[in-house]
This record gives structure tokens, sequence and C-alpha cells, in this order.
């Protein structure tokens, strides 16, 4: 197998892997009375609640490139399911914070939170210079999937 075939063989395993993740997510979604981009939206802030970033309905809206009517809705929704709230910011109550709650990230948690231990297990085994490799792949996926989305 030359390195084309290879490089090919590599995407579709992404692609496919890409496909299983959506249909994990997808069956939260269902057990959970969400709609698909209500997953999006809860993943989109648990992440960012995670990492600590200031989410916003605008900032969520252009994370899920929706327009403030569709975004408002899913909040709508987010909201009265009891997984987020919007408050004033403190420092500038022009601006609304969307905070995940508890409820919210204990669901996450208990049902991809197995999901990352399998993940996270196998690359035990990596050493520095192929972690590495990987990160740049899955870098390199990202932007050339970016790119093709901001067409």
């Amino acid at each position: 197998m030359d390195s084309s075939d290879s490089a090919l063989a590599l995407v579709h395993r992404v692609r496919r892997l890409s496909a299983d993740l959506d249909q994990f997510g997808s069956a939260f979604a269902g057990r959970n009375g969400l709609h698909a981009t209500d997953l999006r939206a809860l993943l989109a802030l648990l992440e960012a609640d995670r990492s600590g970033t200031d989410a916003t309905p605008g900032w969520l809206a252009a994370e899920l490139g929706l327009g403030s009517a569709a975004t408002t809705a899913v909040l709508d929704r987010l909201v009265r399911a009891g997984h987020v709230t919007r408050a004033p910011d403190r420092t500038d109550r022009r601006r609304v914070l969307v905070r995940v709650q508890e409820q919210a990230r204990y669901l996450g948690w208990s049902y991809f939170g197995p999901l990352v231990g399998r993940l996270a297990s196998p690359l035990g085994g990596f050493d520095a210079d192929e972690m590495a490799a990987v990160q740049r792949f899955l870098d390199a996926m990202a932007d050339a999937v970016g790119t093709r989305l901001d067409r």
C-alpha cells in the first residue's frame, strides 16, 4: 500500500470513528429527550465550563453556526430541561452568561465518562513522540474540517 492509499485508509478510519461517536451521542440525546442540536450545544457548554470559558448566547451561536433565534430556542429548551441557566454577567450586566447546572455535568459524565476512560486508556501505551504525532494528526484533521466548514 503506497502512502496515498495509507492516508486515504486513515481518513476513512477517522470518518468511521466520527460516525460511531455521533451514534453514541445520538443515543444519549434520545435517552435524555434532547434534539441533536441541543446535544451539540450542551457538549459545547460543558467544554466551556470545563475550560473556564465564559459562555454567552453569542459565543454559543458561533460555536454551533446558528443564528440568534435558533440559539435562543436551543437555550430555552436546555433551560426548561434544567441543564443550564442564563444570568447577567456580574462584571458587565449587558452580557448574559450561560451556566451549566450540576445535573448536566452529572448526566454528561455518567454517560460519556466511561467512554472517555476507554478512549484515554490505550493512550497510556504511547510514548511522547507518538503522542506528539497523534496531536499533529488531530490538529491537521481539525484544521482541514474547519477550512471546509468556513467555505
